[in-house]
């Protein structure tokens, strides 16, 4: 039986503002309390959904926002950043190029980095998913969470450890793009130097020091899926439940319906799958032809 926590409905299209709102929140409450002014700034990079997310959030409370884009982002993620009224810094589309753009920034705007999913408030944040999954599905026994950086999965698997430990975290992401499964394999960190594209865009991120250790110790298997799984677990659910998710969103379900999962050691009858997101860039969208074609 399968259930899905449909993040695509939050405000701003992912899960992601869970995360943003509370890492602004918890800037905005440490100002108050030690009676400073509040941040110049907040800055992070992003593939595009923390970015709307954090955008969103800043906007809320007054502080401006500086969001690091890789240039390949889907327009329609980097148009929605800038309606948040943040500033958007182009990047090259790799971790390094993110993160010292982002640092530059820092630098000229004196403001404060909120990482996309290293940072413990915005971890936590994410955490929420997983108590209002076992508050709306107390039968739940097993949950599948698309990992790129990894504060969402990691978010979740604390919350559920603590709780309900006998519920088996599952983290899904494409084979294209598999340093999660690689580290959970070798014991460390190993992330990917030269990854390869996916349409899973949201998810081309490594998971980090912050967020591999929870992966390490609380998820309990690592699933890859082909480009192929993804697409078709994306259509699925885009003509049987009527929900626009991206193709990131795919990448849990493609992994319930994979022959892995269908192996796996425990028995799991009841499984939520987290929909993470519907930031789609339909002008991108050329490989539906491709697919129905093959189809037919």
């Amino acid at each position: 039986r399968l259930l899905f926590k449909c993040e695509l409905l939050q405000r701003t299209g992912s899960f992601k503002i869970r995360g943003a709102l509370n890492a602004v929140r918890s800037l905005v409450e440490d100002s108050e309390r030690a009676g400073r002014e509040l941040p110049r700034a907040v800055v992070t990079h992003s593939s595009g959904n923390h970015g709307q997310a954090l955008a969103c959030a800043a906007q809320a409370e007054g502080i401006p926002a500086y969001i690091v884009v890789p240039r390949t982002a889907p327009q329609c993620k980097q148009d929605a950043i800038r309606a948040y009224g943040a500033t958007l810094v182009p990047c090259d589309p790799n971790d390094k190029s993110r993160a010292e753009t982002a640092s530059a920034v820092v630098q000229e705007t004196g403001g404060v980095l909120v990482h996309p999913n290293q940072e413990p408030a915005v971890i936590a944040g994410q955490g929420t998913i997983a108590l209002e999954v076992l508050e709306q599905a107390p039968q739940v026994n097993a949950v599948v969470v698309p990992v790129g950086g990894g504060g969402m999965v990691a978010g979740i698997a604390v919350a559920i450890k603590a709780l309900r430990p006998d519920v088996k975290v599952f983290a899904a992401e494409p084979s294209n793009v598999d340093d999660c499964y690689q580290s959970k394999v070798r014991g460390e960190l190993t992330p990917n130097l030269h990854p390869r594209d996916t349409i899973a865009d949201a998810v081309k991120t490594n998971i980090g020091p912050n967020t591999w250790p929870i992966i390490r110790d609380l998820v309990d298997a690592v699933l890859t899926v082909s480009e192929e799984e993804i697409k078709r677990a994306t259509w699925l659910v885009w003509e049987r439940m009527k929900l626009l998710i991206e193709p990131t969103a795919g990448v849990g379900l493609a992994a319930v319906l994979s022959e892995q999962f269908q192996a796996v050691p425990w028995d799991v009858q009841n499984v939520c799958i987290v929909l993470c997101g519907g930031n789609v860039d339909l002008r991108s969208l050329t490989w539906l032809t491709d697919l129905s074609g093959k189809a037919e």
